[in-house]
């Protein structure tokens, strides 16, 4: 038969089973951080690794947008540019063109007939020929009565003329030609000299 727990088997548990709950209570009343302040600490963290990712984030997509519209620059230029050797070879096909026209007495050109019809069409000619370089950017320039620019001209004598200023371009022998922004071929050029400084009077 059971044996029931008498008054000293109770006194035995009452004191062997407080030890548990003693130890449970100084784990609860330790020096633990309060859990408010690990969550303010935590948003804290949060915070600062978002805000550092959203940087990195924005130097990423400006470096990428620099990186597209250089190469869109690159292209671009390429497409300009590549046809510069065979742009300059076109424009002296304009000259030869000019000269011919140059070379013709004024009464040929006035003579009704073939020879009138054959002018008119060397004219046509060198016009469309012009038309199409500057369809790809190539653009021709006469820089007669502008001031001598080196990037641009080509200086192959000077005249003397106390009424221009000096470094004026009095003469061109053969024009200039550009494609976009960049020389293609410089202007053969007379310059000025002589003359008062360029800006006064």
């Amino acid at each position: 038969s059971e044996k029931k727990p008498g008054p000293g088997d109770l006194r035995a548990d009452t004191a062997t089973g407080g030890g548990d709950e003693g130890e449970d209570h100084e784990q609860k009343t330790g020096h633990d951080t309060p859990p408010d302040e690990i969550s303010v600490n935590r948003i804290d963290r949060l915070e600062a690794e978002n805000e550092s990712l959203k940087d990195r984030l924005l130097r990423a997509l400006a470096e990428t947008e620099n990186l597209r519209k250089r190469a869109e620059r690159d292209v671009a230029d390429t497409k300009q540019y590549a046809v510069t050797q065979f742009a300059r070879d076109m424009t002296r096909v304009a000259d030869n063109l000019e000269r011919a026209l140059g070379s013709l007495p004024q009464e040929m050109r006035k003579q009704e007939g073939p020879v009138k019809t054959l002018i008119e069409g060397v004219e046509l000619t060198g016009k469309e020929l012009l038309h199409i370089l500057e369809k790809h950017g190539v653009t021709r320039h006469d820089p007669t009565g502008q001031a001598f620019d080196p990037n641009f001209h080509e200086a192959m004598f000077e005249t003397e003329d106390k009424t221009l200023p000096n470094g004026t371009v009095t003469m061109v022998a053969e024009p200039c030609y550009s494609i976009g922004s960049r020389p293609l071929r410089p202007a053969k050029v007379a310059v000025s000299r002589g003359g008062p400084p360029r800006g006064q009077g």
